[in-house]
């Protein structure tokens, strides 16, 4: 039997990607402590979850590291990332430093998505229950009536044929 299962989306939820590209593999010494510094601020996040981020995962494609994020609220992400005491500012600072070579040998991104219960929908069939955005706020059964991505987001406009 298949288990299929959508993200449990009650409240507003923040939505993180972030992450770099090496531009230049032989100038390690300038993208190494770059990609060093996620995982010292995922193990701080992890250990502190009052801190406001629900989950993440990481994923690797040829010289882009990315991280999905989950977080309660914007102004949580927002805190930790300026807040002094935590990994975040002294990793961004250090970078900027590094950086100011002009090299161009390491690229970062991030984009952030405020999202609310019915702008979004998931899908999760036969996948770990701690996977993507239901491993952050908990997964439920997906229940008749909503087997389609339209009913699981309440879409009323007729399909585009």
């Amino acid at each position: 039997m298949t288990n299929k299962q959508t993200a449990n989306v009650e409240e507003p939820v923040v939505a993180f990607l972030i992450g770099m590209r090496i531009n230049a593999l032989l100038r390690f010494w300038e993208w190494l402590p770059v990609a060093a510094a996620m995982p010292r601020m995922l193990r701080e996040l992890g250990a502190h979850p009052e801190l406001g981020m629900l989950g993440a995962r990481t994923f690797v494609s040829g010289r882009v590291i990315l991280v999905v994020q989950y977080w309660r609220s914007f102004e949580q992400l927002e805190h930790y990332a300026r807040a002094g005491e935590h990994a975040h500012l002294p990793a961004w600072k250090a970078f900027n430093q590094r950086m100011r070579s002009g090299s161009g040998s390491t690229g970062i991104f991030h984009e952030t998505y405020l999202v609310g219960p019915g702008q979004v929908e998931s899908v999760y069939v036969d996948m770990p229950r701690d996977f993507g955005l239901a491993g952050a706020v908990g997964a439920i059964d997906v229940r008749a009536g909503k087997q389609a991505a339209r009913e699981r987001l309440a879409v009323n406009e007729p399909p585009v044929a």
